[in-house]
């Protein structure tokens, strides 16, 4: 089914109020397996909504209008609705006991007839009740089309939406059932690149990538009568998209780090490390506490964290972690040495069974000869110590922390699957 979505409003094409209602209708219609093609606005005129109703009929299956159902002369929706269909306006009784038992206990109002047409419909429609408001909203099909009216403040249109509509369309649709993996290691334009034949060639389901900072996800989307079935397809497409390889022949399943739409890298790093009962600590120099904030993040952190240092200046990275000053003046802050000096300091003055020093430039100047978004990374456990340099190029300075923590972290998290 092929849904459009019409605010009416001129309000809305003023810019005095944002259309919220058209994302929320659409991601309730994408969990019906509702497609959403189309989303328009158009104000308060008979003669430009006539002609988008018109339009939309033509090329939707489902037409949704939001807004307009008031007691005032620019609410026109219901009328010019009505119309176009040539169909009359008659009253809901249901909605017509609402708006008498409202004017009834609220003395303070005065009704005017105007106040009548929020409890009118277009006739054959199937009534959309109101709890939260006075206008009655509607459903009626003509022709192979599908209209709805809903009200236009979201505290009416959300409750008639789950009460009412969506009721009346989950009956006669698959749901839409979606799976986000998520990947660290590789760029979008790589990632497209390398499932090229399986984009291009996608039904149901389908593949949609979506690049973050520092990582990019996948969502495969199915519509399936049942979470089985949706399940079944979706793990089958799962592994064809895991046996690709990148361009550098690096298994995409090695790049794969997690699922879901709010599962990072650091929540990932976070349970592994409760799960194997391991502890972690950092040194931090330009990321400045932003990895262990990100650990502090979650509940029971204290668990498998318990403290560790922010040092920015040589000083003060010589005297917290004791590491001779002459040492880090002979190498450089910027360094595989003060990484991993960092790192290995950090866990032995905690007693953690994990240690990462970060150290670099985050720009937008360089240090020690190196360019902005130079990093290096140490890593310590109680057996060894090592680092990694990465070059991240063309960012912010709070692009360059932000990624550089996703490198330390998928550090810890490759560590932990090895152990």
């Amino acid at each position: 089914m092929k849904a459009e979505i019409i605010a009416v409003g001129t309000e809305i094409l003023t810019g005095q109020i944002t259309n919220t209602n058209a994302q929320f209708l659409s991601e309730e219609f994408a969990k019906l397996g509702i497609d959403v093609f189309f989303q328009t606005a158009v104000g308060d005129n008979e003669e430009r909504l006539l002609s988008i109703i018109d339009l939309a009929s033509k090329r939707s299956d489902l037409v949704v209008l939001c807004g307009g159902l008031g007691p005032t002369e620019d609410d026109l929706t219901k009328q010019t609705l009505a119309k176009y269909l040539g169909r009359n306006l008659v009253f809901d009784e249901q909605a017509s006991k609402r708006l008498n038992e409202f004017f009834a206990t609220r003395p303070q109002f005065t009704r005017t007839a105007n106040n009548e047409r929020q409890a009118q419909l277009i006739e054959g429609s199937t009534p959309l009740q109101n709890r939260t408001g006075l206008a009655v909203g509607g459903v009626i099909e003509v022709d192979g089309v599908t209209y709805v009216v809903l009200p236009g403040p979201p505290s009416e249109l959300k409750p008639m939406v789950w009460d009412y509509l969506v009721p009346l369309l989950s009956s006669d649709h698959k749901q839409l059932y979606s799976r986000v993996l998520r990947f660290f290691g590789i760029g979008e334009s790589q990632l497209v690149t390398v499932l090229s034949d399986l984009i291009d060639n996608q039904t149901d389901p389908t593949i949609a990538p979506y690049a973050k900072i520092g990582e990019v996800t996948l969502r495969l989307s199915t519509k399936a009568d049942d979470i089985e079935s949706a399940k079944e397809k979706l793990d089958q497409l799962e592994q064809k998209i895991l046996s690709k390889k990148t361009l550098n022949s690096i298994p995409l399943e090695n790049l794969l780090y997690g699922y879901g739409d709010d599962n990072s890298m650091a929540r990932v790093v976070f349970d592994l490390l409760k799960k194997k009962h391991k502890t972690i600590t950092a040194a931090e120099s330009l990321t400045a506490g932003l990895f262990q904030s990100s650990i502090a993040d979650f509940s029971g952190s204290s668990s498998v964290f318990n403290g560790g240092f922010v040092t920015y200046s040589i000083e003060e990275k010589s005297k917290m972690l004791q590491i001779p000053l002459e040492k880090l003046q002979e190498h450089g802050v910027v360094s595989h040495f003060t990484a991993e000096k960092m790192a290995e300091q950090s866990r032995k003055l905690t007693d953690a069974d994990f240690g990462i020093g970060l150290t670099g430039v985050a720009g937008p100047d360089s240090l020690e000869g190196h360019p902005a978004g130079t990093v290096f990374i140490g890593i310590a456990t109680r057996e060894k110590v090592h680092s990694i340099r990465v070059l991240i190029g063309g960012r912010r300075r709070s692009d360059v922390r932000h990624i550089a923590c996703l490198y330390a972290f998928n550090l810890v998290r490759q560590a932990l699957l090895q152990d």
